[in-house]
């Protein structure tokens, strides 16, 4: 908990850009009828009955310091497609940095051997050696600011019924541009100081 904290402490540098990576899924749903729009006098309706279309991944990547944040839509949550969203963010969003330091839970898909899988062995070494992972706790997922990113992903954009891939990514790219826009930052305030306070029965007594 504390190597996470520790890390929101940092100033920030774009010589190591600290990025949160989250990911979830979502069910794609279609109407059995159209929707029927609002008119006057008359609120809009919706059947209460749905196809249900499958499922996709989402996977979130925020640099908490700058307000930037990216979605990525895939079919799948495989090692192979957590390899390339990261040699996406290595190459496309930071080639002039030395190291992405990068904060993520404990998916066992979340290790630098995907890489391995993904990628002929010297381009997976490039990438590993340019990228500093840093797990959050078990039980402790709260402590990834990604996951603030898709609690607002989740209300302004997933709360409804979205019938396939490709139109979920279209919705995904414009709720991205829009929040990018503004930028909305995050001033994370809680350190190991209130850790030690707050969660004191999570670390250990010592006897004298």
């Amino acid at each position: 908990m504390e190597d996470v904290l520790s890390l929101y402490q940092r100033a920030y540098d774009p010589r190591f850009p600290l990025v949160c990576m989250d990911e979830t899924s979502k069910q794609l749903v279609g109407e059995t009828r159209p929707a029927q729009p609002a008119q006057p006098g008359r609120p809009a309706r919706q059947d209460y009955e749905y196809v249900r279309n499958g499922v996709c991944n989402l996977f979130l990547c925020c640099e908490p310091l700058v307000g930037w944040r990216s979605v990525k839509v895939t079919a799948r949550r495989t090692r192979r497609d957590w390899a390339e969203l990261i040699k996406g963010l290595l190459d496309e969003r930071y080639p002039e940095a030395e190291r992405v330091t990068l904060v993520l839970d404990n998916l066992n898909t979340h290790i630098l051997g995907a890489l391995y899988e993904a990628f002929p062995p010297a381009e997976a070494r490039r990438l590993a050696e340019r990228l500093e992972l840093h797990y959050t706790p078990k039980h402790g997922s709260w402590l990834n600011i990604a996951e603030i990113e898709l609690s607002v992903l989740s209300r302004q954009c997933l709360d409804r019924r979205i019938p396939d891939q490709h139109t979920l990514q279209r919705e995904v790219e414009a709720w991205e541009q829009e929040r990018n826009a503004l930028p909305s930052k995050v001033d994370w305030q809680f350190t190991s100081d209130d850790a030690r306070i707050k969660l004191k029965r999570l670390y250990p007594s010592i006897q004298g």
